[in-house]
């Protein structure tokens, strides 16, 4: 006997930074494991919008104006059908662990493979717990190293010219989704801008990285 298809998993996405919002609906929407409910821009819209319309799994940036993360999962923990959470946050300082006390059921990271927060999504919505441990010295030795096979390839094509839109077009995503990657890698090698990305990409190729 065939298992029927699961059902998609109801998903909704709340991030501050309308670039990061568009480009994670664009990942999700596009994977078909996932039925993208509703985004908002707020805490308060989560809210809003949940108290209608019930999701499974809810992405949320951890300094989700106004409220704030914690806040937003304190009020629905105590709701029947409360979405699970997954807190989309930076791994600097106690994040992670102060997400766990608020009642997330996982962790991913802003800097990590958005491929990562999908496979988090995923867990969670099957009742597991994803709480990543990120091996901060790794990361130090080398920062090239904690690009993702996608980001490197990006970051290639940055240093022989490519605009984004060149980039848009090479990789068949939309120009949104590059400056989400771009954002990415900048923040992955410390650096403010295109220019110092090459810059640091065209000296840890001649230093042997």
């Amino acid at each position: 006997m065939v298992d029927a298809p699961k059902p998609p998993i109801d998903i909704m996405l709340a991030d501050g930074n309308p670039l990061v919002l568009s480009a994670m609906s664009e990942i999700f929407e596009r994977d078909p494991r996932f039925s993208l409910v509703a985004t908002s821009a707020t805490a308060e819209g989560f809210l809003g919008t949940v108290m209608r319309v019930p999701v499974q799994v809810g992405v949320v940036d951890w300094n989700l104006p106004v409220l704030g993360a914690a806040k937003l999962i304190e009020v629905l923990r105590e709701q029947a059908n409360a979405p699970r959470f997954v807190v989309y946050g930076e791994t600097t300082g106690d994040t992670p662990r102060l997400a766990m006390q608020a009642g997330a059921a996982g962790f991913a990271a802003r800097s990590g493979e958005v491929e990562g927060l999908l496979e988090t999504c995923a867990d969670v919505a099957a009742g597991k717990m994803v709480f990543p441990f990120i091996d901060v010295r790794k990361m130090q030795q080398d920062p090239i190293q904690s690009l993702s096979r996608k980001e490197r390839a990006i970051l290639e094509a940055l240093a022989q010219g490519m605009s984004n839109r060149d980039l848009s077009k090479e990789l068949q995503i939309s120009t949104n989704t590059v400056k989400f990657h771009l954002s990415n890698i900048y923040e992955k090698l410390a650096v403010k801008n295109r220019t110092q990305a090459i810059a640091y990409y065209y000296s840890s190729q001649f230093s042997g990285g």
